[in-house]
């Protein structure tokens, strides 16, 4: 079957649906401009999607926009996929960073979200290669067609309606002071009420949208419907002196206690799973960690409402002399964070003391993506993976 020409003349959506009405396989390729993708198709569902010499729909970039993985581990997996050959998902897989479950749902995202993007082009050539494969493609998915014709011509239904009232990209958006709504009115979806949670004041839409994991689209939508709501509202633009007079060093301690306290609880958490809660060898480990500024850090459930104070916490990490301060801080929560990793060696084995390296390394992920500035100027991130390094150098040494 040979199918080519323009989408001005041809609708993306009834390209879609002759692929698939006819059950064919093959690659369709759509180029306009520097923008190309590619979208494969087996027995007329779709099953691979790709954005060709493009960063925009990058697993990479999909994974560290929505906070799934750290800069410092993307740009290793990044560099031993260049170095390997092999797809930066399997990369990742091994590295032990991701399970193939994980990578192929995020991947199924990436594809749903290119395909998508397709159906808001008003031109570009196409080409369907008959028979084709997929290059380059280790993960597959099995996307009904039909289904996603329905869902982006609805898309793009909304879309309309959206634009018109989402605000411009460089003005912030908070809760609104008084709703103008009842109790019994406010009936959230899981993605509006998640979306509250990101809203404070400090970030402008488009910054919502790097840090939600919903992609562009849901999260213009919730959004779209907390401000006719009216939950929330635009509060103008962010004011330069403001930013500045931000108090940086309260704002890199709240990232640095959430961080290692939430860090501590998934070790704790694996011990607990592994031993029982009440399990006394974890117990006298962790009790040397009771005093001082490690005490803030017990590992508690960071959803408990138990949690140590941060307004105690920052009283105490300010009476240090400001001279040593981040030098004293960072040093305990190394030895700390370091002790526990190769404790986890020692009780429980190499096996568990991996999967606590994945836990952590999943847990800092996000919060380190949130403030890529104050993380970079105090070196946050370079100091946790260099205590994971550490433990990793120590744990290796005596395996042999």
């Amino acid at each position: 079957m040979s199918l080519s020409g323009n989408i001005k003349t041809v609708s993306f959506p009834d390209i879609l649906q002759l692929l698939a009405t006819g059950k064919k396989t093959g690659v369709l390729n759509v180029k306009t401009g520097a923008r190309q993708k590619e979208v494969a198709f087996k027995n007329g569902n779709i099953i691979h999607a790709t954005s060709v010499n493009s960063s925009e729909d990058l697993l990479g970039n999909m994974l560290l926009n929505r906070g799934k993985i750290s800069k410092n581990d993307l740009d290793r997996a990044i560099k031993l996929h260049k170095q390997t050959g092999r797809q930066l998902g399997t990369t990742l897989i091994d590295m032990n960073i991701f399970d193939k479950k994980e990578i192929t749902e995020v991947l199924k995202q990436q594809i749903e979200e290119i395909v998508y993007n397709l159906f808001s082009w008003i031109e570009g050539e196409f080409t369907f290669r008959e028979d084709d494969s997929p290059k380059d493609a280790p993960f597959l998915v099995d996307l009904a067609t039909m289904n996603i014709i329905m869902e982006g011509t609805r898309r793009i239904d909304e879309w309309l309606e959206i634009r018109k009232v989402l605000p411009p990209d460089d003005v912030l958006l908070a809760i609104s002071v008084v709703p103008n709504t009842t109790q019994d009115n406010i009936k959230l979806t899981p993605e509006e009420f998640s979306l509250l949670g990101l809203i404070n004041g400090e970030h402008t839409l488009a910054e919502l949208i790097n840090l939600s994991p919903m992609g562009e689209f849901v999260t213009c939508r919730g959004v779209y419907k907390l401000i006719v709501g009216n939950l929330i509202e635009a509060i103008g633009k962010r004011d330069q002196d403001e930013v500045e007079m931000e108090d940086e060093e309260e704002a890199v301690l709240e990232i640095i206690y959430k961080l290692y306290d939430n860090c501590i609880f998934r070790i704790r958490n694996l011990f607990e799973e592994m031993l029982g809660e009440n399990n006394q060898k974890y117990k006298n480990f962790s009790a040397q960690y009771r005093s001082g500024l490690l005490g803030f850090f017990p590992g508690t459930d960071p959803s408990s409402t138990q949690r140590p104070s941060f307004d105690k916490f920052l009283q105490e990490v300010r009476a240090i002399p400001p001279q040593i301060r981040f030098h004293k801080l960072f040093r305990d929560l190394d030895h700390m964070l370091c002790d526990h990793l190769q404790f986890a060696f020692d009780l429980l084995g190499y096996g568990s003391y991996r999967d606590s390296v994945s836990a952590v390394k999943r847990e800092i992920s996000e919060p380190l993506a949130r403030r890529r500035d104050l993380v970079k100027q105090f070196g946050i991130e370079d100091n946790l993976y260099s205590t994971i390094n550490r433990a990793d150098k120590t744990v290796k040494m005596v395996r042999g």
